[in-house]
């Protein structure tokens, strides 16, 4: 029987010109990471209120850390799971939380991600970001890229680029 465990290891120096934030959740359906999605939403959010960059990263970036920015961009926008994860996907085509992941979105989507979006609205109050618009534009340029695509592939005859 194999052991499936999940641990980082820094071959680096720690930069303490950097703050980070350390989860350790493995990437396993019955994994509880929506206990942290509201510390990493804080993260995310008041690394990008002060102007710094925010990396959010596991192992392969395709399930721990992509669940945590589609909660983050659920919160910061009115976006449901499925449209945030389509939006990661436009710049992470590898993006997929696993099947337990995916139901936590589900599930923070239907009972807390406007209870958040609330929150963090009075929290920090004015959002300056158009994240919602902006997003809805990159799905929107997506779209029409693959329809140009498709469009394309319809109109090479065959055996003929």
């Amino acid at each position: 029987m194999a052991s499936t465990r999940s641990f980082l290891i820094y071959t680096w120096e720690i930069s303490k010109e950097m703050t980070y934030l350390c989860i350790s959740a493995a990437d396993l359906p019955t994994q509880n990471l929506s206990q942290y999605f509201k510390q990493s939403i804080v993260f995310m959010h008041e690394s990008r209120l002060k102007g710094e960059g925010c990396l959010v990263h596991c192992l392969a970036g395709v399930s721990r850390s992509v669940t945590l920015v589609v909660a983050y961009i659920m919160t910061v926008t009115g976006l449901g799971w499925q449209e945030a994860l389509a939006a990661v996907k436009v710049v992470r085509p590898c993006a997929g939380p696993n099947l337990g992941f995916q139901r936590q979105l589900q599930e923070f989507e239907k009972t807390q991600a406007e209870q958040f979006r609330e929150w963090l609205r009075t929290e920090y109050k004015e959002n300056p970001f158009n994240d919602e618009a902006d997003i809805r534009d990159l799905l929107d340029q997506a779209s029409k890229v693959k329809a140009e695509a498709i469009e394309e592939l319809a109109n090479t005859p065959p055996g003929g680029i």
